[in-house]
């Protein structure tokens, strides 16, 4: 996993969303063992503590669950990963509204956007692919 971290917000948060958005998308699969707060640290470039106050988040939130020595797990919980999911399609929804609608553009003309780029991202992949 490649960490980047922004000046805007705490260090600790940015980690527990990458991890979410790994969990979420499946590089962590349900039940999967999450590397360790050494291994994050080392990798990341941060202080462990930094590492361990976003698995604490991880945890109170029910995305990962500590199996004592044998470390930090991804839940198997469904409903929990569904929620986490959702709840972050929904922030990124917000963000774009939000600037879309700074740009001019109505909740429709967002819409329609939405469908032509997908639509056309979507002729680009077919074209490539045939080729």
């Amino acid at each position: 996993m490649a960490w980047r971290f922004s000046q805007d917000r705490p260090v600790f948060i940015q980690i527990g969303e990458q991890i979410k958005k790994a969990v979420v998308s499946g590089e962590y699969p349900p039940g999967a063992k999450i590397p360790t707060v050494r291994q994050i640290a080392l990798d990341a470039a941060v202080n462990p503590n930094t590492v361990q106050h976003a698995f604490s988040v991880l945890e109170t939130e029910g995305i990962i669950i500590s199996k004592g020595t044998l470390g930090k797990f991804v839940t198997e919980d469904k409903e929990i990963l569904k929620a986490c999911r959702n709840k972050m399609a929904m922030r990124l929804t917000e963000e774009f509204l939000f600037n879309i609608k700074e740009l001019g553009f109505s909740p429709d003309e967002a819409l329609t956007l939405i469908y032509t780029t997908n639509n056309s991202n979507n002729t680009t992949k077919e074209d490539t692919a045939d080729e």
